[in-house]
């Protein structure tokens, strides 16, 4: 007999509404026929005063049809999903016959974190996320940590050692009194009353002291730039009196004429020279040369739980579990002449030797600047992993969440319409795409193999298609675009060669048919086609030792991928500077699904740019990658036909949205251009034209309401994503796009550069950063649009007020698309005008220069003669 917890669901996905839907699909409809006819017919009623002006607008039109397909396609189907942690709890952590004194049975997460210079990225930042990971709420013994310091900084690892110091009286602090969130920085700083629903009397008396601990701490970590360097200098004053003693002694006693020479070098607190980047960096100790560095900071915790104690000093920790999961900074080694593939190469340097260290099934990366807002956001995600068919789920997504964002959000920066919107529909076809940080990825996936059963799912959502007998998982590495599953175990498979795809370490070959086993669902119902026994991880963790580490360091060396399969289809995948998203296709395109996972309480948070000019440095590098992906191999026009129809849509718009900007810069001045001419993209606004724009208008308002009512966000955050698509649009996607050309046809890269800055004087305002304005070069393009409009709304006015037959159908036309157009570029407008509405005097620069050309230009195009003088024309 089978008990209720073993047959309930833990996680739950629900569709919205059917007439929602059906409404949603019918205006969907409706508008492509109705956008059908009206380019029908435009291009049978050509405007014969400036076909020009209305050929640039054909095109345009077309094009932005066609690019509002790719984008709405995909969102026909949005889902909700929900889990039940008390179903996890009863299945995985009761007492059972399998499992007689109720320990774990849930699989080990390894978490990375990824930082690369502690001079962009703060140490304290650092260590906060790292303090939010030792003390989220999950098994102790089934989790590990590692960070990997991309640039060998011994600030990082020294931050890094006084974050474990500091965790062994902090992370039972959250056990104790079930603090959220856990990073203690985010915590301190809340606005909302500490002592809510907090019951035990020493809260207050315990809250005060690690308050206290924790200033102490920040004040250590600020501490150490200078502390390492006076520590440096004096050991390196004592190298340099042995050395001048050594000089002396063979020279007679006399120190010699020539300057005595000896190495300046970096030193740890237990007087060796530091193995990473030094603060003088050298041969073998710069960023990109210095040698592998692996050092575990907290050791595998015990398989039973260690309880505290009371003690006068600390906190008293009586019944409190004080164990700490294992913690190891990783500095891969990185040589000159060596490719070192940057994000994706040092992930790859990591999954690597944590299949040597830990072997978690489940892998959880996060930026440095992303920490755990939700401690129960781990057991949140492995609902789906562990639910059934969860074996045929490669990665968990949870959305960014955001902090220090302006209240306006004035550059969209909260991302609220792709990660409620676009992600959430993607959810009901193959899976929300990978974006970079907090992933939960199934470890066998990101090995480049098979799902189970993946033949049994298809058609446009990737539904299932029919019952199939069971396949083992273990299945053979092949190629992303080979069709035939081998259906036979790894283990039957001598020819799969695994060194030469993963490498000469057995140790690692071996960890993958353990890390596959481990990640199964529970096989505790007839439906479970592919799980595990209960109970079979219950076997506690063996200790490390020195040749398992040693192991381990030989995997991050930067010679080990050599003729290797690693970052080409097994791994994070190289090749483009948005690594995230070609990984997550790589996995899609073999049958695997993906699961968008929003939590009530926000699982992550992290910091995004407020500054304009960083902004558009941001989306200059998704658009460049996007450009990347288009072409690239990675195109999904080549994808295999696991790909789902719907899906592939999805990744075709994330490589061709960048192209849209071209037509969007074009469109942006066909304002004007009609306001300068005189003329309209039509011959005259009659009924037609008219009825045809409403219509199109009113759909897709009617669409995007729905869209805001099903995915929750609230319509300004609508209306400035709308404002910022024009905005990136017209800079970093034309940008990225001109760098993509350049460098597919060219082979030149180009890259856009700060030039100039002018600063805020307001320290103590959080949102100062949003005031300051960089000059780049991405600046000119929008700038130039908002300028020609403005005069060209002057000179169309003027000219049809001071004609003799004014044409206010025209003008009409032309002011409403202008002020449409700057209506968008508003946010930018006040970006340039930093606090207090004080504009840089290149803006004005630019914008005089701007203003001169175009009246020369049209002056020189359209001289005035008798008529315009007397009628037609502008009076000076």
């Amino acid at each position: 007999m089978t008990d209720t917890c073993a047959t309930a669901n833990i996680s739950t996905p629900t569709s919205f509404p059917f007439f929602q839907k059906l409404a949603q699909v019918l205006l969907v409809l409706i508008r492509v026929v109705v956008l059908a006819l009206f380019l029908t017919w435009r291009i049978q009623n050509p405007n014969r005063d400036a076909m020009w002006l209305w050929g640039m607008s054909i095109v345009c039109e077309c094009w932005f049809a066609f690019s509002w397909l790719l984008d709405i396609l995909p969102k026909i189907n949005p889902i909700n999903r929900a889990t039940d942690l008390a179903a996890l709890h009863d299945k995985f952590e009761q007492s059972s016959p399998s499992n007689p004194h109720g320990r774990s049975d849930l699989p080990g997460i390894d978490i990375f974190v990824s930082t690369a210079d502690p001079d962009k990225e703060p140490p304290l930042v650092t260590a906060n996320t790292i303090l939010s990971i030792l003390a989220v709420d999950y098994p102790v013994e089934k989790l590990s940590c590692y960070i990997s310091d991309d640039g060998g900084a011994i600030l990082t690892f020294e931050a890094m050692a006084e974050a474990v110091q500091f965790a062994e009286v902090w992370v039972p602090f959250c056990r104790k009194h079930n603090i959220e969130p856990r990073n203690p920085d985010s915590y301190f700083s809340s606005k909302i009353d500490p002592t809510k629903n907090k019951k035990r009397p020493d809260f207050v008396k315990d809250r005060r002291w690690i308050k206290r601990e924790y200033d102490e701490f920040k004040v250590r970590i600020n501490g150490l730039p200078e502390a390492i360097r006076k520590r440096s200098e004096t050991y390196n004053s004592k190298e340099e009196m042995k050395e001048k003693k050594l000089a002396r002694e063979k020279n007679g006693g006399v120190l010699p004429p020539d300057p005595i020479s000896f190495t300046k070098a970096t030193w740890m607190a237990d007087g060796t020279h530091w193995p990473g980047t030094w603060l003088n960096p050298m041969t073998d100790h710069s960023k990109g040369d210095h040698a592998g560095i692996l050092q575990v900071m907290s050791k595998v915790p015990e398989n039973e739980t260690v309880m505290g104690h009371s003690d006068e000093k600390k906190l008293d920790f009586t019944g409190v579990d004080i164990r700490l999961p294992m913690f190891a900074y990783v500095s891969r080694e990185k040589r000159p002449g060596y490719d070192h593939n940057k994000k994706a190469g040092a992930m790859n340097a990591l999954v690597r030797a944590s299949a040597i260290l830990s072997n978690g099934p489940f892998i959880l990366n996060l930026d440095c600047d992303h920490y755990i807002y939700n401690s129960q956001a781990l057991k949140e995600g492995m609902c789906f992993m562990m639910d059934r068919g969860g074996d045929r789920i490669c990665y968990i997504q949870f959305p960014q969440r955001f902090e220090g964002i302006d209240p306006s959000d004035r550059y969209a920066n909260h991302n609220t319409v792709f990660f409620d919107g676009n992600m959430r529909a993607l959810d009901g076809l193959q899976g929300p795409v990978y974006v970079g940080t907090g992933c939960m990825f199934r470890r066998y996936a990101l090995y480049g193999f098979h799902p189970p059963r993946a033949n049994e799912y298809s058609g446009m959502f990737g539904q299932l298609k029919s019952p199939a007998p069971n396949i083992s998982a273990m299945q053979s590495l092949q190629s992303d675009q080979e069709e035939d599953l081998d259906t036979q175990p790894l283990t039957s498979h001598p020819d799969l060669n695994l060194p030469r795809k993963f490498g000469n370490s057995t140790v690692l070959t071996e960890s993958i048919a353990i890390a596959e086993y481990q990640g199964r669902p529970l096989a505790d119902h007839i439906s479970i086609k592919n799980g595990r026994p209960p109970g079979a991880l219950l076997l506690p963790r063996a200790p490390l030792d020195a040749p398992t580490v040693a192991e381990a360091i030989s995997v991050i060396s930067c010679w080990y991928e050599d003729k290797t399969e690693w970052g080409d289809r097994i791994g994070w995948i190289y090749g483009s500077v948005t690594e995230d998203v070609v990984t997550g296709y790589r996995m899609h395109n073999r049958g695997w699904r993906s699961v968008y996972c929003i939590t009530k309480r926000d699982a992550f948070h992290g910091t995004a740019p407020i500054n304009l000019t960083d902004r558009l440095h941001q989306v200059l590098r998704w658009a460049t990658g996007s450009v990347e992906i288009f072409f690239s191999r990675n195109n999904a026009f080549l994808g295999s036909k696991r790909l789902k129809f719907l899906q592939r849509i999805a990744y075709l718009n994330v490589g061709i949205y960048p192209f849209t900007s071209f037509f969007l810069v074009v469109y942006c001045f066909l304002p004007a251009l009609s306001l300068f001419t005189g003329n309209f993209i039509v011959q005259s606004l009659n009924i037609s034209f008219l009825v045809y724009l409403l219509t199109i208008t009113v759909t897709l308002t009617l669409i995007s309401l729905l869209e805001v009512k099903w995915s929750g966000i609230g319509l300004e955050e609508w209306w400035r994503n709308e404002q910022f698509w024009v905005i990136g649009g017209t800079s970093a996607h034309l940008a990225a796009v001109l760098q993509g050309l350049l460098k597919v046809i060219a082979g030149i890269e180009i890259s856009f550069t700060l030039t100039s800055k002018s600063g805020g004087e307001d320290e103590d305002d959080i949102y100062a950063d949003l005031y300051i304005v960089k000059w780049t070069s991405l600046f000119i393009m929008p700038l130039t649009i908002m300028v020609v409009n403005l005069v060209a709304v002057v000179i169309g006015f003027s000219r049809t007020l001071y004609s003799v037959i004014p044409e206010w159908s025209k003008l009409m036309g032309g002011l409403f698309f202008s002020f449409w157009v700057l209506a968008h570029m508003y946010p930018f407008a006040k970006g340039l005008m930093g606090r207090r509405g004080r504009v840089p005097t290149i803006v004005y620069v630019w914008s005089g220069l701007v203003s001169i050309t175009v009246s020369l230009l049209w002056i020189s195009i359209s001289p005035p003669d008798d008529t315009t003088t007397s009628g037609g024309g502008v009076q000076v």
